[in-house]
């Protein structure tokens, strides 16, 4: 049996534009996906902290330095630019993995810079 467990998170993240005429997505810059290691086209969950929106779409690369976080389309509507919110990936593991299963945690400041990397065990 696989069951579905947090690979990454991107936590507490600002939003820094939201561009409703623009094909649907987030646009997440490349530096904080390679340290999550979240790959272009994946599908992630997004939790806005300012007015509890939940949704799903996928990630777009940004510019490699550039702190963005974009929402694009119609997930312009659920945050506004300035709310902070927070970005999971969720992957399959193998029931034998899931004790050895560590996901990737990555702390934002206000600017988008990471502040604390850690890897929970899974208890």
């Amino acid at each position: 049996m696989l069951r579905s467990f947090l690979r990454a998170k991107l936590h507490m993240a600002t939003v820094t534009e939201a561009n409703l005429f623009y094909e649907g997505s987030i646009s997440i810059d490349t530096e904080l996906l390679e340290i999550a290691g979240i790959l272009p086209y994946e599908r992630v969950w997004i939790s806005n902290m300012n007015n509890g929106e939940r949704f799903d779409t996928y990630v777009i690369p940004a510019k490699k330095g550039s702190k963005m976080i974009g929402l694009n389309g119609p997930a312009a509507k659920k945050a506004s630019v300035g709310d902070r919110i927070v970005i999971f990936s969720y992957g399959y593991i193998k029931e034998e993995e899931i004790l050895k299963h560590e996901p990737k945690i990555i702390v934002l400041d206000e600017q988008n810079n990471p502040t604390k990397i850690y890897t929970p065990k899974v208890t």
